[in-house]
């Protein structure tokens, strides 16, 4: 829920009065405010090291004004920015359901038919950002509102701002790494189909509450998401063949989102339902009264956008994180897990390709992912002839 503005806070910026805060992520805060017409909206505030990068100012404008052209059904709509006062900021339309994240960890996995729904809605959602030219880049379940009438993608493109600018430091790209791509783990140059394999990992979490690439350090779940198949017992039947197209780790091998789509309809018409939804009837009850005790109270909002660690807080987004839907580890927590993501990405980036496989031979050969974790063809091929033939000794790193 909406907490009281703390003493750093401001009380209102370019003329929005802030009633509470709702959140914080990577990028900066997030408050509730109204338009003069008292429409809610959620403010964020850019953090003051981005406000004072002219390469950051320059990038943002530039995809606040792309995001603002995005008018799909499943978007919460940017409504009004600036980046004239000494913090840039931008307003989207307030949404008010819990995060994707919130509603799997307070009321466990979604039906089938709900999943189906999610996953045909947030593809919907991210044809009409493509459309303009915009890739999102980091979504995840704390990115997917869970409205009355259908899902709300938020938080669309606006991480490309940092990248390419000396605030990502080592070259990582802004993102939580239990959801990215295997071409964002390894900084290729990234397209829509990055989307696609998030959409997979995230309708995964969606049905069974888990991530496909387990959980644990993160330099072991970067090496799975990179280099290993992702682990598919957990999921529904129905569910396998798409999910797992969806997280191939070619790009090119991806589908496409009208694929999607159109596999998200074959599916339910095979399970005897439909993808047409009615307000509220698409959620299961326990998540249906949660939007409808939001939505009556308007002040008492659900929490909006990312505010689970993303890799520049310098805290683990690990699938645990994303569920907890605000819970995050507070700076300098000395429980926090570590390495934490932002090191182990750049730590994996600088490896050679010999240490990388040292890496994931160890990943394979440690029994607690004997049978939970599946090889891809050419890793189990490279690994016969190095063990069979040239010798560990050869290949791991000293």
């Amino acid at each position: 829920m909406v907490d009281p503005l703390g003493p750093g806070d401001p009380a209102e910026v370019s003329g929005y009065a802030l009633a509470g805060r709702l959140g914080e992520g990577g990028m900066g805060s997030v408050y509730l405010s109204h338009t003069r017409g008292g429409q809610p909206v959620a403010l964020k505030v850019i953090r003051r090291e981005f406000a004072q990068n002219p390469e950051f100012l320059r990038r943002f404008t530039r995809e606040v004004e792309a995001a603002r052209r995005v008018q799909g059904a499943y978007t919460a709509a940017v409504v009004d920015s600036s980046t004239e006062g000494p913090l840039p900021w931008l307003a989207s339309a307030y949404v008010p359901g819990p995060s994707l994240a919130r509603a799997v960890d307070e009321h466990g996995p979604l039906p089938l038919r709900t999943v189906l729904l999610l996953i045909a809605g947030v593809a919907e959602a991210l044809q009409s950002v493509h459309a303009t030219g915009i890739v999102h880049r980091d979504l995840k379940p704390s990115n997917v509102l869970m409205a009355a009438d259908g899902p709300r993608v938020i938080d669309f493109g606006i991480a490309r701002a940092v990248d390419a600018t000396a605030l990502t430091g080592t070259d990582v790209r802004l993102g939580t790494p239990a959801f990215m791509s295997p071409e964002q783990v390894s900084g290729e140059a990234a397209g829509p189909p990055l989307d696609v394999f998030a959409l997979g990992l995230t309708a995964f979490f969606a049905a069974t509450g888990k991530h496909p690439f387990g959980e644990g350090d993160p330099q072991a779940l970067l090496y799975r998401i990179t280099s290993m198949e992702p682990v598919m017992t957990a999921c529904p039947e129905e569910l396998r063949s798409l999910l797992h197209h969806c997280m191939a780790k070619d790009p090119a091998k991806r589908p496409g989102l009208a694929e999607i789509i159109e596999d998200c309809r074959r599916i339910a018409d095979a399970a005897g339902t439909s993808l047409v939804r009615s307000e509220g009837w698409w959620l299961p009850s326990p998540v249906a009264d949660d939007v409808k005790q939001r939505t009556a109270d308007p002040r008492i909002p659900a929490p909006v956008g990312s505010y689970d660690p993303t890799v520049l807080d310098g805290h683990p987004g690990r699938p645990g994180a994303a569920r907890a839907g605000g819970g995050q580890t507070a700076p300098g927590d000395p429980n926090a897990p570590q390495p934490a993501p932002l090191q182990a990405l750049s730590e994996f980036r600088a490896l050679s390709w010999k240490q990388r496989f040292g890496r994931m031979l160890a990943v394979l050969m440690d029994p607690r992912h004997r049978g939970k974790v599946k090889a891809t063809s050419w890793f189990v091929a490279v690994a016969s002839v190095v063990v069979g033939g040239l010798g560990i000794a050869g290949v791991l790193p000293e």
